[in-house]
């Protein structure tokens, strides 16, 4: 299915502290199709399903200056504000990070992360029914053929849109995964919970503003309702789909042994770096993917 390009005048997001759009940007760079890093830098192409009403648009966002990003919607017209605070919450600047700097005041490794990787924020999936989706998806694999997964699903079933001269796909509605049989690479068993998250996401059980007026435990115990979703995945969903800026992963291992080794910690357990991590509140989910973000990179320079 192709969108017709429909533009209408840049909506404008109020940056309310550090923002680094390229570096978002950067940040995407291989896990696409729906993003699209641009030369030019502070540019940044995204085309994604548009929450609740599952309609596939894109949007072009511009950095001119450190307190603005402006946003050209693609799409229907009367979609343009909903889209704008879509992409308000894909690059987490839903989010007042004038605090932000604080943390570093008070964890030294909190600092040094923040001056590794200036102005990034957690860049989140369009809604927590993809992250539900990469959760399924990536469950048990390599993150290699997850992302060859996830592209190819994108590739066969989603819906192009054109984002200003620019031909990108969105993720499948849930209308269309739910009616999905087969995908090469991928078992039966995830396939049924591809649909099931495709049902629950249609009608209305993945809805991010609802997931995040509940306190974290009460949304992720809804999450973990959903059939192969268990905590790793629900806590994902919440972070990285939602948005919540304030939860410390409790269940992902990779971060834990990167913390451990960050602080000189070989021994401890997840209690005593949660502990840790109450320095970074009300940040815990940002300075845990700055944490996620420093460990991939140093993975790729071993290699």
């Amino acid at each position: 299915m192709t969108t017709a390009e429909i533009s209408v005048p840049c909506g404008e997001i109020e940056v309310r502290g550090g923002f680094d759009l390229a570096a978002a940007a950067r940040f995407l760079t291989g896990f696409g199709p729906a993003g699209q890093p641009e030369a030019e830098p502070g540019v940044l192409r995204v085309a994604f399903a548009l929450e609740g009403a599952w309609t596939p648009v894109g949007a072009v966002l511009r950095q001119r200056s450190p307190g603005e990003v402006a946003v050209e919607v693609h799409g229907p017209p009367e979609h343009a504000e909903a889209v704008v605070e879509q992409v308000r919450r894909m690059c987490s600047l839903d989010i007042d990070a004038t605090g932000f700097p604080a943390v570093a005041d008070r964890d030294p490794v909190a600092s040094l992360l923040q001056g590794l990787h200036p102005g990034l924020r957690p860049v989140l999936f369009a809604s927590p029914y993809e992250a539900a989706c990469w959760a399924v998806l990536s469950h048990r694999i390599w993150m290699t053929q997850a992302v060859r997964l996830r592209r190819g699903l994108t590739e066969r079933h989603g819906s192009e849109v054109d984002v200003g001269g620019h031909t990108l796909r969105s993720f499948p509605e849930p209308a269309a995964l739910a009616k999905l049989e087969y995908l090469p690479g991928l078992s039966g068993p995830k396939m049924r919970r591809l649909r099931a998250i495709a049902e629950a996401a249609a009608a209305g059980m993945l809805d991010a503003a609802a997931l995040r007026a509940m306190s974290p435990e009460e949304a992720l115990k809804q999450l973990q309702l959903l059939p192969g979703i268990g905590r790793f995945s629900a806590e994902l969903i919440l972070i990285r789909g939602a948005g919540h800026p304030d939860v410390f992963p409790r269940g992902e291992s990779r971060l834990h042994e990167i913390m451990r080794d960050a602080y000189h910690l070989p021994d401890a357990d997840v209690p005593e770096l949660a502990e840790i991590a109450e320095a970074w509140a009300p940040f815990r989910s940002w300075v845990s993917f700055l944490f996620r973000v420093e460990g991939e990179a140093r993975m790729r320079e071993s290699r």
